[in-house]
């Protein structure tokens, strides 16, 4: 009974501390915080559980991603071209890339999203930091 109880508590714990890492440091510290917290409770399985529910957090869920595509295809939002690859972690430049609100029926989220070489990105607006590709 005691080790159920610590356990919960771990598990309470655990759900608060990431979520406050998610809502500072976007995907990244969510990642990191989620990992943290779940190696704390469950070893590295654990952390490795929770660098994912960490890291998916105000990201374009994967059942709305077709429609939000689709949303951003038909807005005709011009592609900035970008010389290296386009791939979660890559960083954007300060300056030349538009970058737009996602609408709430697709989820609350601190991110933008924008265009880049014809592909869809969602791009912490703090670090322009690609946070997901949409395809």
């Amino acid at each position: 009974m005691k080790r159920i109880l610590i356990t919960g508590a771990l598990l309470a714990s655990a759900l608060s501390m990431s979520t406050m890492a998610m809502a500072q440091g976007g995907t990244a510290g969510g990642a990191v915080g989620g990992a943290i917290v779940g190696g704390a409770v469950g070893g590295p399985v654990g952390a490795a559980v929770g660098a994912a529910a960490g890291a998916t957090a105000g990201t374009i869920a994967d059942d709305t991603r077709p429609r939000f595509h689709s949303y951003v295809v038909e807005r005709r939002h011009p592609s900035y071209r970008y010389q290296s690859d386009v791939r979660v972690g890559a960083v954007l430049p300060e300056a030349g890339v538009t970058y737009y609100e996602v609408p709430r029926e697709y989820g609350t989220t601190q991110y933008r999203y924008t265009v880049v070489n014809d592909r869809t990105v969602l791009v912490d607006p703090g670090t322009h930091r690609i946070v997901q590709v949409v395809d």
